[in-house]
């Protein structure tokens, strides 16, 4: 059975189950493992990709690619953490719109402010090794989030991995935007500390 964007976009409406369940689903490829992940975690991937792209109709489409993809991943793959599975399908799809509106020359919102924000403290490349290093960097930096105390990592993961506005991590973590952005500030530098003692070019 091949899933259809029709079917995708026309789901909705069901009641949530477990994550094992769901994956289950995708696993005896029932169509309804995609209204059963649109009615459980339909809000938090819009919130994902509206954070990266700021328009609703392209976050939107993006996840719909979400869950088409992550029809298309399972199987062979079974995610361990299917909110995590699927809050990374939908961010690397909405920084492929982003990096088409960028040929537009359309601007994207918090994507663009997040990352230069994170700029003087992350490594960039592109190239086929610096992929593989970028992998030994994530570890590297979830070791130095798993050392901070939980606000902080909270607003880090809110600000960086959520990609949510300095405003909405500084509400949900109950501190001011002041707080938020000196102690978002104080990370930062801690983490490009942290990373250069690891061996890692800043």
């Amino acid at each position: 059975m091949r899933l259809s964007k029709r079917t995708i976009i026309a789901v909705k409406g069901v009641s949530s189950m477990t994550d094992e369940r769901i994956v289950d689903l995708y696993w005896k490829r029932d169509e309804s493992a995609v209204a059963q992940t649109q009615e459980k975690y339909g809000h938090y991937l819009t919130k994902i990709a509206y954070n990266i792209l700021g328009n609703m109709e392209d976050s939107l489409e993006s996840v719909n690619d979400t869950y088409m993809r992550a029809w298309k991943a399972m199987p062979p793959h079974r995610p361990k953490v299917l909110s995590v599975f699927l809050a990374k399908i939908t961010r690397r799809t909405a920084i492929d719109v982003v990096r088409r509106h960028t040929r537009e020359k359309r601007i994207p919102s918090e994507y663009i402010y997040s990352l230069t924000e994170l700029e003087e403290c992350i490594p960039d490349g592109n190239t086929a090794e610096q992929a593989v290093e970028a992998e030994l960097l994530a570890k590297a930096i979830n070791r130095c989030l798993c050392t901070l105390p939980q606000e902080t990592r909270n607003l880090f993961i809110g600000r960086y991995y959520s990609l949510d506005s300095l405003k909405d991590a500084a509400n949900y973590c109950g501190m001011s935007e002041t707080k938020a952005k000196a102690l978002l500030y104080r990370t930062r530098c801690g983490l490009k500390e942290y990373l250069q003692k690891e061996g890692f070019y800043i």
